[in-house]
């Protein structure tokens, strides 16, 4: 009220720094939280990508060239954008090859194969054919497996009876390639257990989802050598990339889930290996206990659960452009005059990434010395400058500081052709288990997570491969029961696919 205003001049203006204070917190915390709002906007509806116009990142990076002019030479021009590539034709696909053929012949019916102009009978000459692709449900059917017994009819002592062929679960009704079809479905295909036991239903066949919940553990339990044998080839790799999602996990002493951990870690190989495991939590003892003795490059986040690898000196940290990145395309919408520049610095990196995809680790080293180096030279002068002028807590001070902190990792991809500018590899890795999440909603407990992590790294493995995973293991639980246990790595999806390959041959 304007009567409760201190009259002393002194007391007034002490009153308005008051206000203005109080003002700007309200503007800063209405600013965070429309910020906040932007992305959950658009994480719930709009586009996940973040591609920008050419022409909108080079127009605020000129104004930033063109800022500089008055006081040091200016960098030279950003690299032009790469030309579009030209669209796809829309002509059919042929279809494969390796598919069954059944031939349906169609003849002319008796009255038209008569000539109209002087009724001579018609003789075929030649034939037509068009492709038209049809579907057969699955069909699920009974192996009867008899064994014969023999008899001595001299002595009528001897009596043999031939023994009974391995099978993946002992005395267990289920096949190679159902087991290997239940896995499949859920771990490639994103089918909970309930519903395959629905589909089984259709066929005629009744299966309790707690049945199909015993076979995949068995099939887990079975495939556990090979997984052990897949984690020690991705730790023998020069690199490996790394990240982590959540996974619900039921807990009997509560109400609700609680969160477990899926990690994945991919080798530097081509094509990649993927392990995945399963922790209790986020703590950094995952990481520890899984990479053990690891010597090399982790791509990974800035996750300060893996500080203690880094700090043993065997590990060394290589930082992923595709997160800071992010920072900067989510401070567009609240500062473009900022964010613009530095997409468009970034941009440039990726430039000469695409310039030398598919080249030999040397080659691609010395073009990163040649034309990022000076990218990344003016960008953290771009950087230093602006670290001086916004909020740390602004959106765009959050992505300058996270940059600057982590510029030596960010920067060490240039000092090796083996190493990637982002950590997308094992971003894309997750989703297999971010779409499955979606499904199957959550672990029914911590030795279910683990199996999830065993099926997850063979059946990911087979895809990087370009491998069927249901033809993958459907061979391998057939065999694996009686496979000679110092010849388990021929079973691995690597050498699997070369023995395949052979045999085709």
């Amino acid at each position: 009220m304007p009567d409760a205003l201190p009259t002393d001049p002194a007391d007034l203006q002490q009153y308005c720094l008051q206000l203005l204070t109080e003002l700007s917190a309200q503007q800063d915390l209405v600013s965070k939280l429309s910020h906040q709002l932007a992305l959950l906007r658009r994480y719930l509806y709009g586009r996940r990508s973040e591609q920008l116009d050419p022409a909108q990142l080079l127009l605020e990076f000129a104004r930033w060239v063109q800022a500089q002019e008055a006081e040091a030479t200016p960098p030279p021009p950003p690299a032009a954008a790469a030309p579009s590539p030209r669209p796809r034709g829309h002509g059919r696909t042929p279809l494969p090859a390796l598919l069954p053929r059944r031939r349906v012949e169609h003849t002319l019916p008796a009255e038209r194969c008569t000539c109209a102009a002087c009724g001579t009978p018609l003789v075929k000459i030649g034939e037509e054919t068009s492709e038209q692709l049809d579907y057969q449900p699955a069909s699920l059917f009974v192996t009867e497996h008899v064994r014969f017994t023999y008899a001595c009819r001299a002595c009528e002592e001897t009596v043999v009876t031939a023994e009974r062929p391995a099978a993946p679960i002992e005395k267990g009704r289920p096949g190679p390639g159902l087991l290997a079809q239940v896995v499949t479905a859920k771990y490639a295909d994103h089918v909970p257990l309930n519903r395959q036991a629905e589909i089984f239903a259709r066929h005629g066949v009744t299966l309790a989802r707690q049945t199909l919940c015993d076979w995949v553990a068995a099939a887990a339990d079975l495939l556990t050598p090979l997984y052990e044998d897949l984690r020690t080839a991705v730790l023998a790799s020069k690199v490996i990339h790394t990240d982590d999602t959540v996974v619900p996990v039921l807990d009997r002493e509560r109400t609700a889930t609680r969160e477990g951990r899926l990690w994945v870690y991919v080798s530097d190989s081509h094509p990649a290996d993927l392990v995945y495991d399963y922790t209790v939590d986020r703590t950094r003892a995952g990481p520890l206990a899984f990479l053990g003795d690891f010597r090399g490059y982790l791509q990974a986040d800035a996750y300060a659960g893996y500080d203690a690898l880094y700090a043993t000196g065997r590990v060394l940290e290589v930082a992923c452009w595709a997160h800071a990145r992010r920072y900067f395309f989510d401070a567009k919408a609240s500062d473009p005059a900022r964010a613009l520049p530095a997409l468009a610095f970034i941009q440039q990196l990726y430039a000469v990434e695409r310039e030398v995809k598919g080249a030999d680790a040397e080659p691609r080293r010395a073009r990163r010395a040649e034309q990022a180096l000076p990218v990344l030279a003016r960008f953290r002068q771009w950087l230093d400058a602006q670290a001086d002028v916004v909020l740390p807590k602004s959106p765009t001070g959050e992505a300058v500081g996270y940059a600057r902190a982590q510029w030596t990792a960010l920067t060490r991809y240039c000092e090796d052709g083996d190493l990637a500018i982002d950590n997308n590899v094992s971003e894309r890795a997750l989703r297999t288990v971010v779409t499955g999440r979606h499904n199957w909603t959550f672990c029914g407990s911590d030795a279910g997570g683990r199996r999830a992590a065993i099926l997850y790294s063979l059946v990911a493995t087979c895809k990087a491969h370009s491998l069927d995973p249901w033809a993958y293991l459907r061979d391998v639980l057939e065999r694996i029961p009686s496979h000679p246990n110092r010849r388990r790595a021929e079973l691995l999806p690597r050498h699997w696919k070369t023995a395949q390959a052979a045999a085709l041959a």
